[in-house]
């Protein structure tokens, strides 16, 4: 275990994912979702924001206070962003 210093920062959690048969996901290490619907659910992860794409997706069991969440549903991609895209279209028009 590695000593950390008190730098008043939030402590990073470990994250990590499984995929079960692609219809179980289970995920540790989030922080927010983002937004989510049935064919996408974006997640702020603390390796960044994760994009998830399928079918019939629904989140189960979400806990942000130890980071943990839950979706089932046909997985069909995951992809990884470091930026956050917190104004959607007007963030990259005025960039």
């Amino acid at each position: 275990m590695k000593n950390q210093q008190d730098t008043g920062k939030e402590n990073i959690a470990a994250h990590s994912f499984s995929l079960n048969n692609r219809k179980q996901l289970n995920m540790t290490g989030v922080k927010e979702v983002v937004t989510f619907n049935e064919n996408k659910v974006i997640l702020q992860t603390t390796q960044g924001n994760l994009s998830i794409k399928g079918e019939d997706l629904n989140i189960h069991n979400l806990n942000l206070d130890d980071g943990s969440v839950k979706i089932e549903g046909y997985v069909s991609s995951l992809e990884y962003t470091d930026k956050i895209n917190s104004k959607g279209l007007l963030n990259k028009l005025f960039k």
